[in-house]
């Protein structure tokens, strides 16, 4: 059975993690097929990447049984984490999260690296590292401070409650939560909005978010009027400005 599935239609590349009977539970073999269907992601047919779970649930996080009885060297086995989490953060264009079920663990490490994440209202978001002995990873210690502060990040990390998704978007960790019967729909919906807009507008829009990160005002005011230099030359800015005169909707071609 493939571990990711693949599917593409109008613009929308749905990366599928298909471990049901272990709520996709990742392994190594599943971490380096999405590392490598990330990299083919950035083909300019694909507007927008959707990351999923089959099955009740979004991802359990690493397969604890995949080691057994083995002494792995983390650091090691954490390239193959590195890759996806650098991939997901790093592809000039949206990636939505599409959460259901559980997300814990190193699952919602990638959930977190992606750019947006839609919950299902019967998804359920943990930390769970320390419930095992060790310490997050995959990004978290990177992205969980960013959004929620040091404070609340510390007490999720350490306590590793289980967060109900109303309780999630509280916190800023999801960006909607949306009824379970009507999840899918929502998901389609968003990523069709986000396929038919300006791609390369998007994945700038990317650089600036996260090199804002660790850079001073004056560093993201020079920034800024770089990649603004870049989006001024793409057809979608013209187009953008054409139907603004016209009094039409854009019809951007993500070029």
């Amino acid at each position: 059975m493939e571990v990711l599935l693949r599917e593409q239609s109008n613009g929308i590349l749905t990366l599928t993690l298909n471990r049901p009977e272990a709520i996709n539970a990742l392994t190594t073999e599943m971490l380096r097929e999405l590392s490598q269907a990330l990299k083919e992601a950035a083909a300019p047919e694909v507007r927008v990447v959707v990351l999923r779970g089959a099955g009740r649930g979004f991802c359990s996080g690493q397969d604890l049984r995949e080691f057994a009885g083995q002494r792995i060297s983390y650091k090691n086995h954490l390239r193959n984490y590195r890759a996806v989490v650098e991939g997901l953060a790093g592809l000039e264009k949206p990636v939505i999260a599409a959460i259901h079920g559980a997300a814990a663990g190193a699952g919602l490490s990638l959930a977190l690296a992606c750019d947006l994440r839609i919950a299902s209202s019967d998804a359920v978001l943990t930390t769970g590292f320390s419930r095992i002995g060790l310490i997050p990873d995959a990004g978290m210690n990177y992205h969980l401070p960013r959004m929620v502060g040091y404070a609340k990040a510390f007490e999720l990390e350490v306590l590793s409650e289980r967060l109900k998704a109303e309780e999630a978007l509280a916190l800023g960790l999801v960006n909607r939560v949306v009824p379970a019967e009507s999840f899918a729909e929502e998901v389609a919906r968003l990523a069709g909005e986000l396929a038919q807009g300006p791609t390369k507008t998007y994945g700038l829009i990317k650089r600036a978010l996260r090199r804002s990160a660790g850079a001073s005002l004056e560093e993201m005011l020079e920034y800024e009027a770089l990649l603004q230099e870049v989006a001024g030359r793409t057809e979608d800015h013209q187009e953008g400005v054409q139907a603004f005169y016209e009094k039409r909707p854009p019809r951007f071609q993500g070029r």
